[in-house]
């Protein structure tokens, strides 16, 4: 995933502050480019060429005033409505990390936790006993200063509620290079894995077609219309087209992971074509664009890539 779908709380400040030094004025030429309205332009389908109607309506037409509707009247969403400045699919990843950041939960209890953006291994390594998230911290051991990652539920409550042991950030960092140096070095069967995989996601398909149930929701609001303009019974029809908007979302929230999935795969395959040898070091870039999960094991680190392959590196 690019560097622009990984922006983070941290960034968006520091963005805002660029801006700011630089004059450039936000929206109603105000001098203060605040976290809201930067937050407001990444979820605005105006730039992909899209337009939602009716976000704000009108409740006093004398004083013209008006609020923002949270459902009291209804919204159309008109798809391809003008020009695009942004492409759709860098669009939709943006909204995808948004919505995974957004909902990031560890552990049994499922706590909610907060997203780091300086780092790209916060919130992607855990605890195989407990479910919880490695934090990084700075240690100091009598003296001797060292960044080590340790399970929150250790940190939090203590060893006697999670007794794995702390790894030094070296450690970790050189698994994760060793684990993408696994990869490269085993390009055939890791190709093979790809393969099966993208075969996989070809083969679920879309179980409900969305043009399918657009082409019934435009019926079924004509059909609403005209009974309401007859002032007949309308609630059968309002109902069912509920029923197909939630259909729908289901449809498209599967659909863009099947396409999140076929992205993921493509950006590995194209890594593995591209790189003609083994990394040296630790980079954060390419941990983002490849790497979703790292299990810490008292005797190896499970590495588990975006693509869906998985590989082992003993400790």
């Amino acid at each position: 995933m690019s560097q622009n779908v990984k922006l983070g709380i941290k960034y968006r400040y520091q963005i805002g502050r660029g801006l700011e030094a630089d004059g450039i004025l936000a929206g109603a030429a105000k001098a203060r480019w605040r976290l809201e309205k930067q937050k407001k332009i990444l979820r605005n389908e105006k730039y992909i060429g899209d337009t939602l109607l009716q976000k704000t309506y009108t409740v006093d037409f004398l004083t013209k005033k008006r609020v923002q509707n949270n459902g009291i009247v209804p919204q159309y969403y008109v798809e391809n409505s003008h020009k695009h400045i942004i492409p759709r699919d860098l669009y939709m990843q943006v909204q995808e990390e948004m919505v995974r950041r957004a909902n990031l939960h560890s552990g049994a209890k499922r706590k909610k936790r907060v997203y780091s953006s300086k780092y790209a291994l916060p919130s992607i390594v855990y605890c195989p006993k407990c479910g919880e998230i490695y934090r990084r911290i700075a240690w100091n051991n009598r003296g001797k200063h060292s960044t080590v990652w340790r399970c929150c539920t250790r940190v939090e409550h203590g060893p006697e509620a999670c007794d794995v042991p702390t790894i030094q950030e070296f450690d970790l960092q050189e698994a994760v290079v060793k684990a993408i140096n696994l990869a490269l070095g085993s390009r055939d069967d890791m190709m093979a894995t790809l393969q099966k995989n993208i075969e996989t996601v070809l083969l679920q398909g879309d179980e409900t077609s969305v043009e399918g149930i657009n082409a019934k929701l435009k019926e079924l609001q004509k059909e609403l219309l005209r009974l309401a303009n007859a002032k007949k019974e309308y609630g059968s029809v309002a109902e069912e087209i509920e029923r197909l908007r939630d259909l729908k979302q289901k449809a498209l929230t599967e659909s863009a992971e099947r396409e999140g999935l076929k992205r993921h795969i493509a950006e590995m395959r194209e890594f593995l074509e591209t790189r003609p040898a083994e990394i040296s070091e630790y980079d954060e870039l390419l941990v983002r664009r490849l790497i979703e999960k790292v299990t810490v094991y008292d005797e190896r680190f499970e590495m588990e890539f975006k693509s869906g392959a998985t590989v082992d590196v003993e400790r």
